[in-house]
């Protein structure tokens, strides 16, 4: 059931985002990767765990240093480490342990991050095939 919530949530605010044009912001991808990012953070604040806050922060820096390098140069990054991360969201419950994290919260993350990538992919390959069509001269 996390997934289909994650990936229905996923779709709605992608959706909103776009018929509103928060997505035309460059900053914007970015901005949501570091959001989904400190999540791993606030779960081992709200587990009392300074061991597993420091080892949650150090993997979000991870995905922040992506969001910046992405933001500033190639929203490629940007798109590839949201969809990383919710691959990552996958298999972190055996790398890192955080007794903060709700059961359910890997499988939505998973679903939200990839249908998140995958859109700004998406997003970015339109725009590649937009700026590769030959234009017509107005002469």
């Amino acid at each position: 059931m996390e997934y289909l919530i994650g990936l229905l949530l996923a779709i709605v605010v992608v959706g909103f985002s776009a018929l509103i044009g928060l997505d035309r912001e460059r900053s914007f991808y970015a901005t949501v990767l570091i959001v989904v990012a400190s999540y791993y953070a606030l779960f081992a604040v709200m587990a009392g765990s300074g061991h597993t806050l420091i080892v949650e922060i150090l993997a979000a820096s991870v995905f922040c240093v992506f969001a910046a390098i992405g933001f500033k140069g190639n929203l490629w990054l940007v798109a590839v480490a949201l969809v990383g991360h919710g691959i990552f969201d996958f298999f972190r419950r055996g790398l890192i342990e955080n007794p903060g994290v709700p059961r359910w919260w890997p499988g939505f993350c998973l679903a939200f991050d990839v249908v998140f990538g995958g859109w700004l992919a998406v997003r970015l390959l339109q725009k590649l095939n937009f700026s590769n069509k030959p234009q017509l001269n107005k002469s």
